[in-house]
């Protein structure tokens, strides 16, 4: 099926989606809080954690299924194959070289997947409190 919108749209579009403060990142934010844990925001830190937990040198990223192209959720995009393909990979490659650089640092570094949180919010929050709470 072809893209509904011009090339000129399609682009505005996407320029417009927001890499912070995002659904699912919002939502895990607000459930460790619940919890007690209290974290940093905009850290300079390589890759920039969406959440980071000084205290137990633990940082936090939510990705995304399609930006980060999970395994079981991306959709292949049909238009502009080539160059989302090329991005996503490119995004992948950077995550690993953004965990190793942080671990290399002594940080443990936790990945949450946007469909984790949306499957169930509550044993996702949990688990991710779980692996926080075991640096202390």
């Amino acid at each position: 099926m072809a893209d509904v919108l011009t090339k000129k749209q399609r682009s505005y579009c996407m320029s417009r989606i927001q890499g912070r403060n995002t659904k699912p990142e919002l939502k895990l934010r607000r459930g460790l809080w619940a919890l007690g844990l209290r974290y940093s925001l905009h850290s300079k830190l390589p890759g920039r954690p969406d959440m980071t937990f000084t205290r137990y040198r633990t940082v936090v990223f939510v990705d995304g299924c399609f930006w980060h192209g999970c395994p079981r959720h991306m959709v292949k995009p049909k238009t502009n194959r080539s160059f989302w393909l090329k991005k996503i990979d490119s995004n992948r490659l950077r995550d690993r070289r953004v965990g190793r650089a942080l671990k290399a640092d002594g940080w443990k570094v936790i990945r949450v997947w946007e469909h984790d949180l949306r499957a169930n919010i509550e044993s996702t929050v949990f688990r991710t409190y779980k692996k926080i709470a075991s640096r202390r």
